[in-house]
């Protein structure tokens, strides 16, 4: 069974073997199709229209189903590897050691947001930005610009409080948890992480950093911790709502699985007692 870690817990081998098969999908293009299709659902999900990845109550399953095939792809190269998670709560500063050279690298330069060391700096040589919305081919990052601060725990327990899973309107102006993790209500979790790395993290490109599925993977656990806290309330809506997912529609792009598939993560993996 796969066992999602703090990423303040891996070891140093268990760092290295993560970032050699995240290097070894980007070399074989199988990295960048990952990007490509977080954008494409970036572009197309609207508030008034149809909406899948994001401002809408499949947010949530449809993440985890493209964490889920991302882990898979690099199991395909390691089996030893899992998804680690940022807790975001705890490791709050560029000074964290997901920011270490032996790891994730840390913040880029002033002059243009140039990621300068580690694996995916573009002078490794291993990590051409190939699917932008500009020109520039190098990672960038401008963590915690303008005096921007990370969520906090106790934010985190707010939203965590909220005992319903969404509700109408269904998109980002709606209440709810599901809205209020994505960010576009209250304090603001999953979209503020965005803002704060900067950078490619900022645009629909995000999965251009690997941060993405650490900060991705907390996102998850968050869900999961919302469902143990409140084992009555399920997934909203359950049927006959136009332009948003229901509990059993399949989701694009795939078409096999539904949201009422993805409530449960255990069948897939477990996360770490941290």
């Amino acid at each position: 069974m796969t066992v999602r870690k703090n990423q303040a817990a891996l070891t140093t081998d268990e760092k290295r073997r993560f970032v050699a098969a995240v290097l070894e999908l980007k070399r074989s293009g199988r990295y960048d199709e990952f990007v490509r299709t977080h954008n494409a659902f970036i572009l197309a999900d609207t508030d008034n229209g149809e909406r899948t990845g994001h401002r809408s109550p499949s947010f949530l399953p449809w993440h985890r189903r493209f964490l889920l095939e991302f882990e898979q792809a690099l199991q395909s190269v390691d089996s030893s590897v899992a998804l680690p998670y940022w807790d975001w709560t705890a490791d709050r500063t560029a000074r964290a050691s997901l920011w270490a050279p032996d790891f994730l690298g840390g913040d880029g330069r002033s002059l243009d947001g140039r990621v300068m060391d580690g694996p995916f700096a573009a002078s490794a040589g291993n990590w051409t930005v190939n699917v932008r919305v500009d020109g520039r081919t190098f990672l960038r990052r401008s963590l915690g610009a303008g005096g921007r601060q990370l969520p906090t725990r106790a934010e985190v327990d707010s939203v965590l409080a909220i005992p319903t899973y969404d509700m109408p309107p269904w998109n980002s102006a709606s209440d709810g948890f599901r809205n209020h993790l994505e960010g576009w209500r209250g304090v603001n979790l999953h979209n503020r992480v965005h803002v704060w790395v900067g950078g490619q993290m900022a645009t629909g490109v995000s999965p251009n950093d690997p941060v993405f599925w650490l900060h991705h993977a907390f996102v998850d656990k968050l869900w999961a911790d919302w469902q143990r806290l409140h084992p009555q309330a399920t997934y909203l809506p359950g049927g006959g709502t136009p332009n948003v997912v229901d509990l059993g529609e399949t989701m694009k792009p795939w078409n096999d699985v539904r949201p009422a598939d993805l409530l449960d993560h255990r069948p897939h993996y477990t996360f770490d007692a941290a």
